[in-house]
């Protein structure tokens, strides 16, 4: 049974890092393309970024661009987000997924999902 379980979340103030990590198991990791996503309150899901099988090739949305950094360590079977320049408008709920199409930014390209850990970046 696959399961991801996300980790790292906080409280930050604006300005701040943090770094999330998910770890998998039940499936073969270095197989799948891995995303990141958030849920804010009120709003859809949105894509946040994703990285394929060999941690060779990322995807970033145009607003975390040069402050986030996804990565991934297969040997652990743990993707990672590293989140600088924290902004207000980062808070969300974040979840990683498993890729069933690539290093895509459809949701509905994705197949096994976290629980999701909680940011909250303070002004």
């Amino acid at each position: 049974q696959v399961q991801l379980v996300e980790s790292g979340g906080g409280l930050v103030q604006a300005g701040g890092s943090l770094r999330l990590s998910c770890a998998a198991s039940g499936l073969t990791f270095n197989s799948y393309a891995m995303g990141w996503f958030r849920q804010a309150p009120g709003k859809e899901r949105a894509f946040v970024a994703a990285i394929n099988w060999s941690g060779r090739s990322t995807y970033y949305t145009d607003s975390v661009k040069g402050r986030f950094t996804i990565s991934r360590d297969n040997a652990k079977n743990t993707v990672y987000l590293q989140m600088n320049i924290l902004k207000p408008e980062d808070t969300a709920v974040y979840y990683c997924a498993r890729s069933s199409r690539g290093y895509v930014n459809n949701p509905s390209d994705y197949d096994y999902w976290g629980q999701g850990t909680q940011v909250t970046v303070s002004s």
